[in-house]
């Protein structure tokens, strides 16, 4: 879609929301509207109802970590309008200690993707009626998707044949696994590769 045509949208859904768009931006043909946490239900409901917008479409919800920023995730939401052959973007900032309105009231097919994101970043969505892990264990520790959480996670799972069942234990593993050094597992071959110029030189 034309730049002149997002930028339409954009102007069209900041006029008639103000109270809830932040602003917005237009980058590799994509509109992306930033908005205040708390208004989210609000301007979701409208962009699902208004003629000009029609976004009946809830495609996918997903955060972003930001462990530097006060507001640590970004929250970002996706939309299509079919009736308008339209996508749109919704971002919002989350601290680590707010909660997120849950937009299940107005898309019901979030509640899978909230919970999703509650399982990967650890954000946590009022008004959900079943916020639990989705794609990990319950007594899972941490939120694999976070910046900080360790590449080996924290327990490694196998199955006891002597206990007959499934046993979670820590990590263990050697310190030579640990030493990331990002060469190439190439080097040395004739090629050059992205990494090699980290090779020492001889």
């Amino acid at each position: 879609m034309a730049d002149s045509a997002l930028t339409e949208l954009g102007e069209h859904i900041k006029a008639a929301r103000n109270d809830c768009v932040l602003g917005f931006d237009i980058a590799f043909g994509e509109l992306t509207v930033e908005v205040a946490l708390s208004s989210l239900p609000t301007l979701v409901e409208y962009l699902r109802t208004d003629g000009t917008c029609g976004f009946s479409t809830l495609v996918d919800i997903t955060a972003i970590d930001h462990p530097a920023r006060e507001a640590r995730f970004d929250l970002v939401y996706h939309f299509l309008s079919m009736y308008q052959n339209q996508r749109i973007r919704l971002k919002a900032q989350v601290r680590e200690d707010e909660m997120a309105p849950s937009i299940t009231q107005v898309h019901p097919s979030a509640g899978w993707f909230e919970r999703e994101v509650f399982d990967m970043f650890g954000i946590l969505f009022s008004g959900h009626a079943d916020l639990r892990r989705l794609l990990t264990d319950y007594g899972f520790r941490g939120h694999p998707l976070r910046k900080d959480f360790p590449t080996t996670g924290y327990t490694e799972v196998r199955y006891d044949e002597t206990a007959k069942r499934v046993v979670y234990e820590p990590v263990d593993l050697v310190q030579e696994y640990r030493q990331f050094d990002f060469m190439s597992p190439w080097e040395g071959a004739e090629y050059i590769l992205p990494g090699d110029e980290k090779a020492p030189k001889t």
